[in-house]
């Protein structure tokens, strides 16, 4: 891992809506794919979210860009796949994008950070795509995902800060 780490999401409520606010409050630089319309299953993704609206693309076509985009893949979940958590990371298969899940169900946030810096570190991924369930799917995820980031954001920065 060299340089900054660049928060990637596609702003759909839930897990990417965590990432990407975790990252703005750390000040960490963020982006990412969003549908045309910036359409998300709450309304319109908030302009506060610096991301770019694919023309003529759906939730399929933005998460497939993402993860084209970056250079791995953290999947933060509960349970089983399933929908478009299932397709992020067939995705990761198909394109050979290093991926790491983490399952909320049997991780604290802070072990789960401790194992995406070592993913970061182990794959030298500068940009760092976050998925996972819709709030829909997922009361928690929006929590569990702004607490891993926010923490996996604070370790890079003293990783960094000690080579």
């Amino acid at each position: 891992m060299s340089g900054a780490l660049i928060i990637v999401s596609g702003g759909q409520s839930g897990v990417d809506r965590g990432a990407l606010d975790a990252a703005l409050d750390c000040g960490t630089p963020c982006a990412g794919w969003c549908p045309e319309g910036r359409t998300a299953e709450d309304g319109v993704i908030p302009g506060r979210y610096p991301l770019s609206e694919l023309p003529g693309a759906g939730p399929p076509e933005r998460t497939r860009r993402n993860v084209a985009d970056s250079d791995g893949t953290l999947i933060l979940l509960q349970g089983a796949l399933h929908g478009g958590t299932a397709y992020t990371h067939a995705t990761c298969v198909e394109l050979g994008k290093p991926v790491l899940l983490v399952d909320a169900a049997v991780t604290r946030t802070a072990d789960a950070a401790a194992r995406a810096l070592e993913f970061v570190a182990a794959h030298g991924i500068r940009r760092l795509n976050v998925a996972g369930p819709r709030a829909s799917h997922w009361n928690g995820a929006r929590t569990y995902a702004y607490a891993v980031v926010h923490a996996l954001i604070g370790l890079a920065m003293r990783h960094e800060a000690h080579r």
